[in-house]
């Protein structure tokens, strides 16, 4: 069949692409051999209708090795970093050829945002689990990246935070820090990566930071920049935040935020520009609080949505 013969061409040329870049000998073996199992499967496929059906099986065993990606990842670092420029060219190329890709083992369903590292500790009653994600480019290095050097200082902060406290206190008492990441945002122009974090001695503590990233530049994007340095664009877009605040109060008594209180001088007065931002999947803005930013702890990270008739269209 013709979309038959279409397939093994383009497998054959994915086997030749890679056989001709150097990557690390257990990366190479991996994916040769799920070049192979997706090569078989395909030939096994006696209907065109069967190509486009995913069986209850196929979406199991595609989780599966989805899991399995982050625990290679995580033991094998460094091989598998210097194989994400290769297989992202090779997933990006065609319709075809990522369909393959599903079907390599273990490394097959590395992205352009990964775990790059994982710091792990366990001392007595200290327990920590910080994932650190990387944004990787076909087009240059990692480390050229303006905002994976922003993701690491971030990470970075939060470990030291833990092993100062690890120190202080030599391991008595209880803390247990767990950071981690996911991709919430994602268009031509921009990649938001969400880390979640949340810190337990006495009492728990959630926060979020985005980092909202150019695919163009590479660099970081903060909320003032998002808006241009516009101050009549950042005041609209705290009184809608307070609009929004008054209105969830008043059609629900166990809603607060620290607006219009007794004590003023810890109420919300309005944005600075550093705060947390991403957009939802119709690209309307959406604001984000770490817990007791601007509400009691017992609410938690919260988040406010703006209308583009305020913002007007930024993620475009």
């Amino acid at each position: 069949m013709k979309t038959n013969n279409t397939r093994q061409d383009i497998l054959n040329s994915l086997k030749d692409q890679y056989q001709n870049i150097p990557v690390p000998e257990e990366a190479k073996a991996r994916l040769l051999e799920g070049i192979h199992q997706a090569k078989a499967e395909m030939e096994g496929q006696s209907k065109p209708a069967a190509e486009n059906t995913l069986h209850p099986d196929s979406l199991i065993l595609r989780q599966t090795r989805k899991a399995k990606v982050r625990m290679m990842l995580k033991r094998t670092g460094a091989a598998a970093a210097a194989a994400v420029a290769v297989i992202t060219i090779l997933a990006n190329s065609s319709p075809t050829v990522a369909m393959a890709m599903e079907n390599i083992p273990v490394i097959g369903a590395i992205a352009q945002v990964v775990t790059f590292r994982t710091y792990e500790s366990q001392e007595g009653k200290f327990q920590a689990n910080v994932e650190i994600p990387e944004i990787s480019s076909p087009d240059e290095s990692s480390e050229t990246i303006a905002a994976n050097q922003d993701i690491e200082a971030y990470a970075s902060q939060l470990i030291e935070q833990y092993e100062a406290e690890l120190k202080a206190s030599s391991g008595e008492g209880n803390y247990s820090l767990e950071s981690t990441w996911d991709v919430v945002f994602e268009n031509d122009k921009y990649v938001s990566i969400r880390i979640r974090t949340t810190q337990i001695m006495a009492s728990g503590a959630e926060s979020v930071k985005i980092f909202n990233v150019d695919k163009k530049t590479g660099e970081t994007v903060s909320l003032k920049k998002l808006l241009n340095n516009d101050s009549g664009l950042l005041t609209a877009v705290s009184d809608n935040i307070k609009e929004q605040m008054r209105a969830q109060m008043a059609a629900d008594e166990s809603v607060v935020y620290f607006l219009d209180s007794e004590i003023p001088d810890s109420d919300f007065t309005g944005l600075t520009g550093e705060e947390s931002y991403y957009f939802n999947q119709e690209g309307q803005l959406v604001i984000v609080f770490d817990e007791y930013q601007v509400a009691p702890g017992y609410m938690g990270a919260v988040e406010f949505t703006i209308p583009e008739s305020v913002s007007g269209k930024l993620a475009e």
